[in-house]
């Protein structure tokens, strides 16, 4: 059984090309269909488990099957948004087997988040499990991989401190609208949505008691619910355009795949405004806005890109953290790759090659995070390279020494002999013997 992971996000790819690959909740379900349907035929195995996570700032597939298919994987991506496979290749990330564990793991730890610690995401996970079990998409071998990983994410928020330091896309609006107004009592926001980004945006620009809270939504239901609670009004998307200009402030989160506030409806917006400034920001992926109003000189807009060098503070004091998390992970990794095994005794050396990688892993990581430490102390860097060796050298050979050291002579004779001819075969051919 093989599992393997294809995605990208905002480390890799720009908005407008993660924008294509954006897959609402309610359209997982046929998506996995045809991804599923499609794996099938090219690898005649028709039973391959499929996930699709997709937020705002990531796409990812995970999938588990008798052979890995990356290639067809990316290949079927590429079609369904409509762009070249060379184009998504070079914006993209492809792993497999213990590498998909150790993503997913830190995923839903809220390491590769742009929010680093930010819990989001793991909410969205749950969020595309379900959808693939629904979907009849999700087997034995996934559902376990995405159970360890809330376990994993579990664990790393309760033993670590990554969240402490955090700032929430949500705050990050406000903290940089209070850059542009003085005053955020005297302002009028409108936000456009009524999903959960919107709820932590209005929770968070709330706070600072606004002169007027309304909520736009297509479906007045959901908006008047949201807009009592913050003791804002509700309106029709449809009426924004005429509207749009009784607000200092909009911020925008919908699931629409196009554009809902245009150009045009901006440039009026200023004009009944006398080119007062408007602070815009546009957290929804494909865009809410047209991007050609960032242009507009009197308008502040931000994407989720621009909020990344805001949410991206007090990095030195989460190092700590997310070195524990690391660790955590790392032992997630081997429980998980160890049960893979189990399940497939028969793999022959593979399951043996997989433990010894991750055994390795595991010794690098500790003398890494050790090394650090000593860094951070002010301890000579020679000095920690030095033990860094040293204790990667130690870890490596301890279990060979003591076979050198246990049982009779004859069995010693084999090991040395075993020993020669893994270890020194190198110095053998160097030497001429």
């Amino acid at each position: 059984m093989a599992v393997w992971a294809l995605g990208i996000n905002h480390t890799t790819a720009p908005l407008d090309l993660r924008g294509r690959f954006a897959f609402a909740l309610d359209q997982i379900a046929p998506t996995l269909h045809g991804l599923r349907q499609s794996l099938g035929q090219e690898s005649r195995h028709p039973g391959v488990e499929t996930a699709i996570i997709s937020t705002c700032n990531r796409t990812e597939i995970y999938c588990a099957g008798e052979q890995a298919a990356i290639d067809h994987t990316l290949g079927w991506l590429a079609q369904s948004g409509g762009v070249s496979p060379a184009l998504l290749r070079s914006h993209s990330y492809s792993l497999e087997d213990s590498l998909v564990a150790r993503h997913a793991f830190r995923v839903a730890s809220g390491l590769d988040s742009m929010v680093l610690g930010e819990a989001q995401i793991l909410g969205q996970m749950k969020d595309a499990v379900r959808a693939a079990e629904t979907a009849g998409a999700l087997g034995t071998t996934l559902n376990q991989l995405f159970q360890r990983s809330f376990a994993v994410a579990k664990e790393v928020r309760t033993s670590t401190e990554i969240g402490a330091h955090s700032i929430s896309m949500a705050a990050a609006a406000v903290r940089l609208a209070g850059q542009l107004f003085e005053d955020l009592g005297k302002i009028r926001v409108l936000f456009v949505g009524a999903g959960e980004m919107i709820e932590l945006c209005a929770t968070h620009f709330a706070a600072k008691n606004p002169k007027q809270i309304a909520i736009a939504n297509r479906t007045l239901e959901r908006g008047e619910k949201l807009a009592t609670r913050f003791g804002g009004e509700v309106m029709r998307l449809a009426d924004l355009p005429e509207r749009l200009h009784e607000f200092d402030a909009v911020i925008s989160c919908t699931a629409s795949s196009l554009p809902i506030i245009g150009l045009g409806a901006v440039e009026r917006a200023l004009k009944k405004r006398r080119h007062r400034p408007m602070f815009m920001v546009d957290l929804a992926v494909p865009r809410d806005i047209e991007p050609e109003v960032k242009a507009l000189g009197d308008v502040y807009l931000y994407t989720v890109d621009d909020l990344a060098s805001v949410v991206q503070t007090a990095q030195a004091n989460r190092q700590a953290a997310v070195e524990q998390a690391e660790a955590i992970i790392d032992v997630g990794v081997q429980s998980f790759m160890h049960w893979m095994d189990q399940r497939h005794p028969e793999g022959g050396v593979v399951p043996l090659i997989r433990q010894l990688n991750a055994q390795t892993d595991s010794w690098r990581a500790a003398e890494i995070a050790r090394a650090k430490k000593l860094l951070a102390r002010g301890e000579d860097v020679d000095a920690v390279l030095e033990a860094l060796s040293r204790g990667i050298t130690q870890k490596m050979l301890h279990g060979t020494m003591a076979e050198l050291h246990a049982g009779d002579a004859e069995m010693r004779a084999q090991t040395a002999q075993t020993v020669s001819r893994l270890f020194l075969r190198s110095q053998s051919k160097n030497s001429g013997l």
